[in-house]
């Protein structure tokens, strides 16, 4: 669930957005909390649903609150994890359930398809605000960051005798990027994700966990890093039913999403999910998992942020968030706008009407909305189309949390029911809904099978619930005799995804050198011989050598088929294992961009063997569309070079010239630093922007320049002066004979931005020495403000000089202050010497307001002691809320408003924040009483990714701001003022996070009838 944020600069106040927001052009009618319209008996009045299906109240409040998960068992019965112990800490009105949230069971004993029996399964503090369950017979496994648990009911009473940690270390206490929940696959293995919080995959003894390679499962950058999709890598049903502790490998099937809150896995083995972007950008998106992908949440080698500028990156912030121009990123099946995706299923029945049938379905809290995608084969990958099939534009509140299958067909989906979701808050602890969606008058009956009974047991593992396919599966494989008999049916079956069920089944008993194997790559349909190669990979390279499978394949006419073939490749010995890519990578056509990753994963390890076996296939044809394609996305040695033919030949466009840069910084400096020289001397276009590149992508930062490339910088820079590929140059390669070109920039008034670049870049490489004489002349002010975004030791005694030198002018002594004020350093200095009585009485006053609203706590509580605490503007506390919802604001003024206090961090675009994200879409996505609050409660929503840091440098300086990315080298800040600061490593003392938001009460700053109409305009932010 994603998060509403509240953010503050110095000296204002900010609201920022439930991120992920919905596209509806007109903001939804919003209820009071108490208003009788929110009532469970009235829950289903204005739902849209789509054609040939009903909605029906399945429960509802008090049976059960804020559900986060569900899962269906094969009695049909209901299992939630309810989350009212949703981080009590950032709601200051939470009521806390001390003995822990609870895991119910909600059975429907009459068949009218509404629950008339609750039971607790369990409740515990160590299950509070679970996000994820499934059942499996008699074990129930819980997500519950950081710990993964598995109780287990041995007698049937529906109460666990006992329960065992299965993983832990998953993120931190109740993160929602943390763990989510598993699924059952069908060839008997589990599969589950964690976002970009899950850290590190270990043991219940807290060792870590490792890969079938070995490889420590962490998101440390090499060689996984953020988000992770995983699978257990053996049988494991049987370990599950064993007794004793579990441990197996785990293979990580993609990494490098942002945070997934759930996967889902279909009959072929195909693995979805979707994944949810930094908040305001527009840019969540739905993934087909290909098998070892990275899916380019961060950039791949540096792991810098999205946002972090690149050659050739996306013009589109929606693409440019997922590094979608870069070489070794999976594409995305489908992107769909704003939202906060949740539970995501497959949809294998034939009860919903056929748009629906073999499609994913998927809930997004955030516009309140349950989807279907309509996938379509593209190539070697998919694409998708959106279909809704249940909203409720009349209900703001309608969060749909997850989604499940029941026995009989029918979609069961979760409602969380608030005015907002996920970020730390929840307005109403006391309601939450679970739906059914069926055809009209459908009744719920379910009839538990006799999974014993193996026939019966066959025809349960076709049934469209998984906790039934997992029971049927578990049995069929576990049987004494012969299954064969009881599944031949299915094997000869017109349902694809039931002959795969079958095959998936009969491949655990009595093989027989591969002979399901066979039946699947001798089928028909294309979806079947997918089964035989990834079954062939499940079984193993002893049973099944890759060459002579692999040769098998490498004609087959669907390319999803060859897709397989070639990730079958992945560090495979075989010595035909590289004439077999060869032959598989001349088939790529220049178009799917599925295939050429594809292409890629597989040569991971020995792109050299590998693409030296393709060149020496394809000779002088390389050139070809598609032959630049793989030149693009190798990481071989031999690949630099014609990577640097390519960006020389004089018919290469600009935009594919850049290209091809980029796709050397994936290359090693001993491959393609040496070809410089080639490129200056050779290259076509603007010279500017050659240079540019060339410097960029082609000379070592952190060697001594050359003679080539040292002219190569000094042309340069004279070709650029003034402009920000000026700037990155001259701070990539430390040049210090621009001091006149630098200090230009500092005064220039066209451009803030630029300015306070040069300056802190000027500061760095000169000192501020070469400053001092500005400070008494014409540019003195001018100088001032550019000294306030630095905030170094130095920077802020030259401030300090100026502020208590009386024989300055009184307004130029004001504006120091006031510089001095704008830094974390300049602040702690500012008190010290108000305390001591220091400052003139006048200059304090001028920066007061100031000091009482910066982003660091302790700071801002030091301002209080020294300044005392002013009057609330209004001069009386705000009236409550109920009061605030009636009252009718002017979206006009409110504009204002925002322009006054929220417009330095906050942009009404949805994709474009200085400090928090867009608001563009706030309107269609929040709702009134969301809106106050989260006003009136900051730190009931902070968003991700937009926590404030405090960074204190060894030379003094402090900066507080929110961290854009990490790298082992560096930190990328982005500050209070706007300014984004690369920050060494070696340069932190320390780097203190806000565990609170910000914020102080509105009151301080502005008056009841401005706070009213303030959300009167975000309320008319519905985007487009």
């Amino acid at each position: 669930m994603q998060p509403l944020l509240i953010l503050r600069a110095p000296g204002h106040t900010f609201l920022a957005a439930l991120l992920l927001l919905c596209a509806c052009a007109e903001p939804a009618h919003d209820i009071g909390k108490d208003d009788p319209r929110r009532a469970a008996a009235r829950a289903v009045e204005g739902f849209e649903v789509a054609e040939g299906l009903a909605v029906t109240l399945f429960a509802s409040e008090p049976m059960i609150t804020n559900p986060t998960n569900i899962d269906v068992d094969a009695r049909g019965r209901v299992w939630v994890c309810e989350a009212v112990n949703y981080r009590p800490d950032y709601n200051p009105h939470h009521k806390v359930q001390q003995a822990g949230d609870r895991i119910v069971i909600l059975e429907d004993t009459t068949g009218d398809g509404r629950a008339d029996v609750r039971k607790v399964f369990y409740q515990g503090t160590d299950v509070n605000a679970a996000l994820g369950i499934a059942v499996f017979g008699n074990k129930v496994i819980v997500s519950s960051s950081p710990n993964v648990w598995v109780f287990t009911d041995e007698n049937g009473d529906d109460k666990p005798e006992s329960k065992e940690v299965l993983f832990t270390g998953i993120g931190g206490l109740q993160d929602d990027h943390g763990v989510h929940a598993f699924v059952f696959g069908p060839g008997g293995r589990w599969y589950f994700n964690f976002g970009n919080a899950g850290s590190q995959l270990m043991g219940e003894n807290g060792s870590p966990i490792t890969d079938p390679a070995g490889r420590v499962i962490e998101a440390v950058g090499a060689p996984f890093q953020q988000g992770m999709a995983l699978r257990t890598s053996d049988h494991w049903p049987l370990r599950v039913l064993a007794p004793g502790r579990y441990s197996w490998p785990v293979e990580v099937l993609g990494h490098n999403f942002r945070n997934p809150y759930e996967l889902t896995v279909d009959a072929f083995g195909t693995v979805w999910q979707s994944d949810n972007d930094d908040d305001g950008n527009r840019g969540v998106r739905i993934n087909y998992v290909m098998e070892y992908g990275n899916y380019g949440y961060r950039d791949e080698l540096t792991g810098a942020h999205w946002s972090t500028r690149r050659t050739g990156m996306h013009d589109e912030v929606p693409l440019r968030h997922w590094h979608q121009n870069d070489p070794g990123v999976v594409p995305n099946a489908l992107q769909t706008g704003a939202g906060s995706p949740t539970g995501i299923t497959m949809y294998e029945g034939t009860l919903l009407p056929p748009p629906f049938h073999n499609q994913i379905i998927h809930a997004d809290a955030g516009p309140g909305v349950v989807r279907a995608y309509a996938v379509t084969k593209d190539g070697a990958g998919y694409s998708a189309k959106a279909i809704d099939i249940l909203t409720s534009p009349g209900d703001q509140w309608f969060r749909p949390s997850d989604v499940a299958v029941a026995p009989d067909g029918s979609l069961i989906v979760s409602d969380w029911y608030d005015a907002t979701v996920g970020g730390n808050q929840a307005v109403d602890q006391e309601r939450g809904r679970i739906f059914r969606l069926a055809p009209p008058g459908e009744p719920y009956s379910v009839t538990r099978p006799d999974f014993a009974d193996m026939e019966a047991a066959a025809a349960a593992l076709m049934s469209p619930n998984v906790a039934t396919r997992a029971e049927a599966f578990h049995s069929l494989v576990s049987a004494r005799e012969g299954i064969h008999s009881y599944l031949r049916p299915y094997l000869d079956a017109d349902n694809p995804r039931h002959v795969a069920r079958a095959i998936w089944a009969a491949k655990s008993k009595e093989f027989e050198g591969g002979a399901y194997v066979d039946v699947a790559l001798e089928h028909d349909d294309p979806d079947i011989r997918v089964v035989g190669v990834r079954l062939a990979r499940e079984i193993g390279r002893d049973l099944i050598p890759v060459g002579p499978l692999v040769r098998r394949l490498v004609g087959d006419p669907a390319p999803e088929v060859r897709r397989e073939a070639i990730l079958t490749l992945r560090h495979a010995q075989d010595p035909a294992a590289a004439s077999l890519w060869a032959e598989l990578a001349v088939q790529h056509d220049g178009q799917d961009r599925w295939y050429l990753e594809a292409l890629g994963i597989a040569a991971d390890g020995q792109w050299d063997r590998y693409f030296g076996a393709w060149l020496a296939a394809t000779g002088d044809d390389w050139r070809t569309p598609a032959g630049r394609d793989i030149v693009w996305r190798s990481r071989a040695a031999a690949a630099a070079p014609l990577l640097v033919q390519l960006i020389i030949n004089e018919s290469t466009r600009a935009d594919e010239r850049d290209r091809y840069f980029r796709a050397l910084d994936f290359h090693a400096p001993e491959a393609k630093y040496p070809l410089f020289s080639t490129v200056i001397t050779g290259g076509h276009g603007d010279r500017a922007v050659l240079l540019h590149r060339a410097l960029l992508h082609l000379a070592d930062p952190d060697a001594e320049p050359d003679r080539t490339v040292r002219g190569a910088i000094d042309e340069f820079l004279d070709l650029t002066q003034g402009t920000q590929a000026f700037l990155d140059i001259v701070d990539r390669f430390q040049v210090t004979s621009q001091e006149d070109a630098l200090q230009s920039m500092v005064f220039d008034t066209t451009s803030t931005g630029l300015g306070r670049q040069a300056t802190a870049l000027l500061v760095k490489l000169h000192g501020v020495a070469v400053l001092e004489d500005a400070l008494s002349g014409e540019a003195a002010q001018m100088a001032l403000r550019r000294l306030s975004s630095v905030g170094s030791a130095a920077t802020v005694a030259l401030l300090e000089s100026v502020a208590l030198d009386l024989a300055q002018p009184s307004d130029l002594r004001r504006q120091a202050t006031a510089a001095m004020a704008s830094s974390g350093a300049g602040q702690a200095r500012l008190l010290e010497l108000i305390a001591a009585g220091a400052v003139p009485a006048a200059q304090v006053d001028a920066v007061r307001g100031h000091l009482l609203n910066v982003w660091d706590v302790e700071q801002r509580m030091a301002a209080e002691a020294a300044l005392g605490v002013p009057e609330d503007r209004n001069a009386e506390p705000l009236p409550p809320l109920r009061s605030l919802l009636v009252a009718t604001g002017n979206p006009r003024r409110g504009r204002t408003v925002f322009k006054t206090h929220c417009s330095q961090c906050h942009s009404t675009k949805a994709d474009s924040g200085v400090l928090g994200p867009g608001l563009g879409d706030i309107g269609a996505k929040l709702s009134r009483a969301a809106l106050f609050e989260a006003i009136l409660h900051p730190s009931a929503g902070i968003s991700k990714g937009y926590e404030a840091v405090a960074v204190a440098l060894s030379d003094g300086t402090k900066h507080v701001g929110r961290i854009l990315d990490e790298t082992p080298r560096a930190v990328r800040l982005r500050t209070a003022d706007g300014l984004t600061l690369m920050v060494a490593r070696d340069r932190i003392q320390s780097q203190t996070p806000f565990e609170l938001s910000l914020m102080p009460e509105l009151q301080q700053v502005m008056t009841r009838e401005e706070l009213v109409d303030l959300v009167a305009f975000l309320q008319s932010l519905g985007g487009a």
